[in-house]
């Protein structure tokens, strides 16, 4: 591995930072990611796009669960998104750049960009943040489901360090639009050839599975799990993987 996914890979991962509704710490949030480096953890953030491409740091299409506001993020412009606060604790929502200056290279950060399915894989939205990751002085990659935002951003920032998530792509809601063989494909990451991926983030429910496997034993790409919540995730982790995402526990205690 290289340096910067050495260090990425070090300390356990944050999902969304290390975030606590019952203390009014939300996901995403200045504060969820202000107490991940205070407790020294790596980050993982969400990033959807704005109606003039900019990199809003949250994990849902729409505001209504989580910010007052409602519709979808893609129909609003950012200058008017960074007005509006979350429904609990003092935040609002802000971009990736603010994250940037925030954290400033005191941990490393993982940068999962959503996906709206879209046929040019948002490609002006991926070549964005790739260049504002490529730009950045920290430890810090990107990731994405959409193995097409992966082919653009090594297309365009090869030496960015970029991941595919994956799982089990079970038939279900989040599948709804792929056929069978394309199920097969994304599960096993039969598309690695062409999106050459750095690191795998999978589904620790999902472990083991043939495609990360061998990812993982016979080209050296480091894997890390999402998203451990209970013991027994954690030590199926310890089995299958390099690195967790976690939630919901303080890893340096216990896992449950």
């Amino acid at each position: 591995m290289t340096p910067d996914l050495e260090a990425i890979f070090a300390r356990p991962i944050a999902h969304r930072g290390y975030h606590n509704a019952d203390d009014g710490i939300i996901e995403n949030t200045p504060s969820a990611i202000q107490k991940s480096v205070d407790h020294d953890f790596a980050i993982e953030v969400d990033v959807q796009e704005t109606a003039d491409g900019q990199a809003l740091v949250f994990h849902d299409y729409t505001l209504d669960r989580l910010a007052e506001g409602s519709g979808r993020v893609i129909e609003h412009q950012s200058a008017d998104l960074l007005k509006i606060h979350m429904k609990t604790g003092t935040d609002r929502l802000w971009l990736l750049q603010d994250l940037f200056d925030l954290v400033d290279g005191k941990v490393p950060l993982v940068i999962e960009i959503k996906s709206l399915m879209r046929r040019d894989a948002q490609g002006d939205f991926v070549r964005h943040i790739a260049d504002q990751v490529a730009a950045y002085k920290g430890p810090a990659c990107i990731k994405s489901f959409d193995p097409d935002m992966l082919s653009i951003a090594r297309g365009h920032q090869p030496n960015v360090l970029r991941g595919i998530v994956a799982d089990g792509a079970e038939p279900g809601p989040d599948y709804v639009r792929y056929g069978r063989v394309d199920r097969f494909i994304l599960r096993h990451i039969l598309h690695a050839p062409r999106t050459r991926p750095h690191f795998v983030s999978y589904g620790v429910k999902d472990l083991p599975k043939a495609g990360p496997s061998l990812l993982r034993s016979m080209f050296k790409l480091p894997l890390m799990c999402w998203t451990v919540r209970t013991r027994d995730q954690r030590e199926r982790a310890a089995r299958y993987a390099d690195q967790i995402v976690f939630e919901g526990f303080d890893p340096d205690k216990t896992a449950t």
